[in-house]
């Protein structure tokens, strides 16, 4: 009788709960949609008991023809960066505030007046930001001081939903460090920044290894999501940092490279590193003894999703035709220019950027288009200028850890030209996974399976990932890039002035 590993995966829209065999097969998956709430401009809010609901009906559904007692333990990759805020009986006293939202202005500026901002990113490896829970939770305090008397702990999304299933509060090293009050030297929260914050440090909740068991299905949980009373309950990681597992980027010298409506290169490293110009975030990995450093991008995808729905209108039409994905259209497309798109440049900046640049104002812009250029030259600009981007981050990296390959996950790793130009830009041999969207799900497997003992390291990540295709650089295409992404770089700088001013227009 096969064993499974339940990972649940609570992300921005809904939770995906996905089977696995503990021999690294995936079964099945069931997703269960929520809301947010956006509002007052840049605010964005989740109700707690719509996770619940959503862990309570995709786990019924999916384990509905196997016998619970086959599922050894359950555990978590979940959306970072939230402050829910919880009384002493776990009842939420408000929504959650989720990563997107930017209201705690006032207080991040609070922050940076009494302390140097390099000082911070030095403690928290992040740049103080509206983005995390501490702020958040000094917004909550300003603002709504009534629920903030009566907080208990701050907790985000898995570690509310490992609450209602076991009864116990708790968090992992992965979210601890996504708060921003959470010391990258010490793997303690920070009395400094408490300080400065002015925040209660009893309202923060333990802090444990990803692979700490949290407790066991209670009976109550049993009865709502169908579980074995008594399984157990592996707390989990931070979505990121889940997907650093899964991608199999568990040991410095391998990278990954999410290419999603967003897009971030994460590295493993074995200690916090800290860019000179505070580009990068480091954050506590799953792996004990490693950190794991990302680069963030904007808009990637989005900006490939642009493309597609503002200038190629006819590959859509054609694809809607011919039941095919307009994707697939528009890379023969790209395929029939060359590298380098004939001189036409693309800059991603659709909405800002943040690394390398964290400018809010920055701007998209095709440079370089003269009357010969033709549709498949822009297509193709859009795509290499998304990867010039990334690769910078990639470069940034390169100047603290080697880096021997990437491995690349997510909807644009699926594109054969693109995982052939990336190969080319970056200098990296890239290798294409089965499963590109499982990443976040397979690491919470394996830290699950790790802490049940199943499994005896992160080496059990092997067993998950099969890798279908590699891509070596192409000698001739790298000269090209080499030249093209050095204009790229002079054209942002070019073009910062300009920002700035069609920023108060």
């Amino acid at each position: 009788m096969p064993q499974y590993l339940l990972a649940h995966d609570l992300g921005t829209s809904g939770n995906k709960a996905v089977l696995y065999t503990t021999d690294g097969e995936l079964v099945a998956s069931k997703t269960y949609f929520y809301d947010t709430k956006y509002f007052n401009a840049n605010w964005s809010e989740q109700n707690p008991q719509d996770w619940w609901q959503a862990v309570c009906n995709s786990t019924k559904e999916l384990i509905r023809n196997i016998d619970a007692k086959q599922i050894i333990c359950v555990s978590f990759s979940a959306q970072m960066m939230g402050c829910l805020c919880v009384d002493k009986l776990g009842m939420p006293l408000k929504n959650s505030i989720i990563y997107s939202d930017q209201r705690a202005v006032k207080e991040t500026n609070k922050i940076l007046d009494q302390i140097d901002a390099m000082d911070f990113y030095k403690i928290v490896g992040h740049r103080a930001s509206p983005s995390y829970s501490l702020e958040k939770l000094m917004w909550i305090k300003n603002n709504e001081p009534e629920i903030y008397k009566n907080t208990y702990k701050m907790l985000n999304a898995k570690d509310y939903i490992a609450f209602k299933l076991t009864g116990n509060m708790a968090t992992d090293y992965t979210d601890a460090s996504g708060t921003n009050v959470f010391d990258l030297n010490t793997y303690k929260w920070s009395e400094t920044i408490i300080n400065i914050a002015g925040i209660d440090g009893d309202k923060l909740p333990e802090v444990h290894e990803s692979t700490y068991i949290v407790g066991e299905i209670t009976k109550e949980a049993a009865a709502e999501t169908g579980l074995k009373q008594g399984t157990p309950v592996v707390i989990g990681a931070g979505d990121g940092i889940c997907a650093s597992v899964g991608a199999g980027c568990i040991k410095p010298g391998i990278a990954y490279n999410y290419i999603g409506s967003s897009a971030w290169i994460g590295i493993t490293s074995e200690k916090p590193i800290y860019d000179v110009k505070m580009r990068t975030m480091t954050w506590a990995h799953a792996v004990p003894g490693y950190m794991n450093a990302i680069g963030t991008m904007q808009t990637a995808g989005t900006s490939y999703q642009w493309l597609k729905n503002e200038i190629c209108k006819i590959e859509t039409m054609e694809a809607r035709e011919k039941g095919m994905n307009p994707y697939d259209i528009m890379n023969d497309e790209i395929e029939k220019s060359s590298p380098g798109a004939k001189g036409i440049l693309f800059l991603p900046y659709l909405l800002g950027e943040r690394t390398p640049h964290w400018n809010p104002n920055a701007r998209g812009a095709f440079i370089g288009i003269n009357v010969a250029h033709k549709r498949e030259d822009l297509l193709r600009a859009v795509m290499e200028g998304i990867t010039y981007n990334l690769n910078t981050i990639v470069n940034i990296f390169r100047n603290y850890v080697p880096i021997d390959s990437m491995i690349v996950i997510g909807g644009g790793a699926k594109s054969k030209v693109w995982r052939q130009m990336m190969a080319d830009i970056y200098n990296l041999k890239i290798l294409k996974p089965k499963y590109l969207e499982e990443a976040t799900s397979m690491g919470a497997a394996v830290i699950g399976g790790i802490g049940v003992g199943e499994f005896e390291s992160f080496d059990a990540i092997s067993k998950f990932i099969k890798i279908e295709s590699e891509h070596e650089p192409n000698p001739d295409n790298k000269v090209i890039y080499e030249k093209t992404y050095q204009v790229f770089l002079h054209s942002y700088d070019a073009l910062v002035d300009i920002y700035e001013e069609l920023a108060k227009l």
